[in-house]
């Protein structure tokens, strides 16, 4: 497991570094997009870089006119603001899409049920 510290110096690395033809906004798209497979990953992301500073390597792509770092980092910056409305217990799409207003409550609802064989036992039981 690697610990939070870890992770922290190497994404202040990757996103300080001039060594390397990527520009640093780019590091910080490019982490971000890739944490976002891994619950894990994607919370010590939040915790070492965090979203503001993903939201300015997003507004520097889109000034450098990198739109498609610019669009991944986009769907990064959505994916992390809806994990934080989950962590929250907030469903809510920003688009008002399918869970809008539903809550946690109303996740199993009852149905019409499946018929049971006939096991000998009461219905009492």
């Amino acid at each position: 497991m690697v610990s939070t510290t870890a992770v922290k110096r190497a994404l202040a690395a990757l996103a300080t570094r001039t060594d390397t033809a990527r520009r640093p906004y780019v590091a910080v798209i490019d982490e971000a997009d890739a944490a976002r497979s891994d619950v894990r990953r994607a919370a010590g992301f939040v915790d070492a870089v965090g979203m503001d500073r993903l939201a300015d390597a997003v507004d520097a792509a889109e000034r450098a006119g990198d739109e498609s770092a610019a669009e991944r980092g986009r769907d990064a910056l959505a994916a992390y603001r809806s994990f934080r409305r989950a962590a929250d217990g907030r469903n809510e799409g920003a688009d008002g899409g399918p869970d809008a207003g539903r809550d946690d409550r109303d996740h199993f609802r009852s149905g019409p049920g499946i018929p049971k064989p006939d096991s000998g036992q009461g219905p009492d039981r």
